[in-house]
């Protein structure tokens, strides 16, 4: 009883400090709508994390905006604004989630307009907040959507509960290179990689403030390194390596295929500088890609295909999901090779296969054929439950559009997956929630401070990764690094 007293009056407190710091001259709007506020991005009935950034939001050809934010009713905070854009305060959008977490935030939307010159007020929709939060930053590289050319890349970190972006690397430190591929140990900012290709090019290893660059290629059996993941250990990183090309079509359907003509497994020792083949996975006739390690290291996760001729094929071509024992005490992989997904069984062809960090599921992209899903509009990301290998209902966060890259939180809490879904074009990120139970939340757009930055921003986001924190490599030292050749 007496929690119940401190806890209401604590929020009457807090309603009419935040509505006194916020909320601007409107007043109550003249007219009620029963449909719900035309906001964007789609924010209503989402589960946020408890410490992301603010969800700003605008409703189109608007002047006028208010929005009253309650929690059991009571006011919490109001954010007015004009040309309908709600641009919510951070420090008062913090203390409200502190409160709000594990309960609904409902959320009141009025507008004034020509049309509606007295103002409508919307029928309110809930924002769920997580108790469980998400890992610090995301990683990712930004590029025009084509694959013909380009002027300037990156790989760039974004923290999460702020609208901060950095750049870890740009193409300016390599002769405006492509730099691809990056990859973290557990999540750590302090131990990564990356590729960088064309002059002066290599892999980019970065472990307690030290740099090296390597060359795959001319180091054992001469095997480039293309999709990469570092082991759990530290020691070893697993890669494919491709030979990639891609084809343009100019009639109805996906504009863009690319594929490989032949790819392998290789492994990479980091204490002795050297490369670790198998046969079994080096062979023509079948094509392994996308390696993936299990949480505890102790099994490698890969896609595998009968090998095809390309492009023509590329209907035929059809990847299974696969996994093999591995041993760190030798870096050698086990015999026994374990189908977890068959194509032939079960159609569809998978890529990008990632498991969540307690081990219990397994996340990949499902796609009808070939094996880069990003041009495919069908493409879709399933999971499966990995005790007894059932598929889980991931319906809710997929869409008309692909989807295609994806990563696990550190807490497996969260998933983050690159989405055309906005306008079939470029790639933006999500976000969702799965509880204890392995159900998901209604995904949410990457929250910025202007909420059609997402639209006006002329780049994909690739390869979203989780961090625990920022990624600090001195500009001057990667620079210095392309520099010895």
């Amino acid at each position: 009883m007496k929690r119940s007293i401190i806890y209401k009056l604590a929020a009457a407190f807090v309603a009419v400090t935040f509505t006194i710091g916020c909320s601007r001259s409107l007043g109550d709007a003249a007219e009620t709508s029963q449909s719900y506020p035309p906001i964007y991005p789609d924010y209503p009935d989402c589960t946020i994390p408890v410490n992301i950034a603010p969800l700003n939001f605008r409703v189109r050809g608007v002047d006028g905006i208010k929005s009253d934010f309650k929690i059991d009713g009571n006011v919490i905070l109001s954010v007015s604004g004009k040309k309908g854009l709600i641009d919510i305060p951070m420090k008062e959008w913090r203390k409200m989630l502190e409160t709000a977490q594990g309960q609904k935030i409902e959320v009141e939307v009025s507008t004034w307009s020509n049309m509606h010159p007295n103002g409508i007020k919307y029928k309110p929709f809930d924002i769920f907040v997580s108790p469980d939060s998400i890992d610090a930053y995301v990683s990712y590289r930004l590029i025009e959507p084509g694959y013909e050319t380009w002027k300037k890349m990156g790989i760039y970190q974004r923290e999460l509960c702020s609208f901060a972006e950095k750049a870890i690397v740009e193409n300016d430190v390599n002769d405006s290179g492509c730099l691809n591929c990056h990859s973290y140990r557990n999540y750590s900012p302090s131990t990564m990689m990356f590729h960088a290709r064309g002059k002066g090019g290599g892999t980019v290893m970065y472990k307690d403030g030290k740099l090296k660059k390597i060359n795959l290629a001319t180091t054992g059996p001469k095997k480039q390194g293309v999709y990469p993941m570092w082991h759990p250990a530290g020691r070893y990183i697993a890669f494919s390596s491709n030979d990639t090309h891609q084809t343009f079509f100019g009639r109805k359907g996906n504009p863009i295929e690319v594929y490989d003509i032949s790819s392998d497994l290789i492994i990479y020792d980091t204490e002795t500088d050297s490369v670790i083949t198998d046969p079994r996975f080096s062979e023509t006739s079948r094509w392994e890609t996308f390696p993936a390690w299990s949480p505890d290291g102790k099994y490698l996760y890969f896609c595998s295909a009968d090998s095809c001729g390309m492009p023509l094929g590329r209907k035929d071509l059809h990847y299974d999901l696969l996994r093999v024992g591995f041993d760190a005490s030798t870096g050698r992989m086990g015999e026994t090779v374990d189908t977890i997904r068959s194509s032939a069984l079960e159609g569809g062809s998978v890529s990008f296969p990632r498991i969540s960090p307690d081990g219990k599921y397994l996340m990949y992209t499902l796609a009808e054929n070939a094996t880069f899903p990003i041009w495919h509009k069908e493409a879709d990301l399933e999971v499966i439950r990995l005790s007894d290998n059932e598929i889980i209902d991931a319906s809710l966060i997929n869409s008309p559009e692909c989807e295609s890259y994806h990563s696990w939180s550190s807490s497996g809490r969260w998933v983050i997956f690159s989405s055309r879904r906005l306008d079939g074009r470029y790639t933006r990120l999500f976000i969702a929630h799965m509880d204890k139970d392995g159900e998901f939340g209604k995904p949410f757009l990457l929250p910025q401070s202007d909420p059609e930055h997402n639209m006006l921003r002329m780049k994909s986001y690739n390869i979203p990764e989780l961090m625990r924190g920022e990624v600090k490599i001195e500009k001057s030292k990667l620079k210095d690094l392309f520099n010895d050749k």
